[in-house]
């Protein structure tokens, strides 16, 4: 039986989490991260750490960019999977991004695509940042992508059907003030189904991201709304992107 605290840990590792998500944009992925390099100008093979990486798409981007990237996430098999990408600049490893790693090392950190909010208790989100934080060097920067969780409340399908070839995805999302969940029955002819997991993601604001990134040595300096970076709109944004610094003594600065 799945653990629901630890529900991320069997669905983040499921071959069926990546077939569910196998629409996903990696053009749209690559104009993003174009757009934050150009704000966040960072210098030729700066050290990045792509934190909850999953197979590394992100990473990959990044590293062709000219940076020297480590992604690291919790699911030996999307870890396994990105090792083929391994090189020089580009590293993957297993890794709970609520431990400790490379403390005072990365002049950039980045937790894309909702890659956060699954905990079972606000202290493992805040071990969470604390360990980005922490992995940071003096002045480093950190970016969060998440939900705008108004807008997403907001605009949230209750059912829906996805097919993927002989493997149907039924969908059921609700909220209930604290999370949203969103529940996804498995069906096919495949001897492991029907299977069945639930997704929850805490009902995080702006002023829940201020006092867990103040409390870890993180200033928000930028929100954006969505992946073009235009400006964030609590009724409008379809994200909540966050762009922090770490105390300490500055680098160059994108202001």
């Amino acid at each position: 039986m799945v653990n629901p605290a630890g529900w991320f840990q069997d669905w983040f590792n499921s071959p069926y989490y990546h077939l569910l998500y196998a629409q996903r944009d990696d053009q749209e992925a690559a104009r993003f991260i174009d757009r934050l390099l150009d704000y966040l100008k960072p210098a030729p093979l700066s050290r990045m750490l792509d934190v909850a990486c999953g197979r590394g798409r992100h990473a990959r981007i990044l590293a062709e960019r000219g940076f020297d990237v480590t992604g690291i996430d919790l699911a030996p098999e999307s870890i396994a999977y990105a090792q083929q990408w391994a090189s020089e600049h580009l590293h993957f490893f297993v890794q709970d991004m609520r431990q400790p790693y490379h403390i005072r090392y990365f002049d950039y950190a980045f937790n894309f695509f909702t890659s956060f909010g699954y905990f079972k208790n606000n202290r493992e989100h805040q071990n969470a940042i604390r360990s980005v934080s922490q992995s940071l060097r003096p002045g480093g920067w950190f970016v969060l992508d998440y939900l705008n969780i108004p807008f997403a409340i907001q605009h949230l399908v209750a059912q829906s059907v996805i097919q993927s070839g002989n493997v149907t995805f039924h969908l059921q999302r609700w909220q209930d003030g604290h999370h949203i969940y969103k529940k996804i029955l498995i069906e096919g002819p495949r001897a492991d189904l029907p299977r069945e997991f639930t997704e929850r993601i805490a009902c995080f604001v702006q002023e829940d991201f201020e006092s867990m990134f103040s409390r870890s040595g993180l200033r928000i300096v930028s929100l954006f709304g969505n992946y073009r970076l235009e400006p964030f709109s609590l009724d409008r944004s379809p994200r909540l992107i966050l762009v922090a610094r770490k105390s300490g003594q500055p680098g160059e600065s994108p202001l």
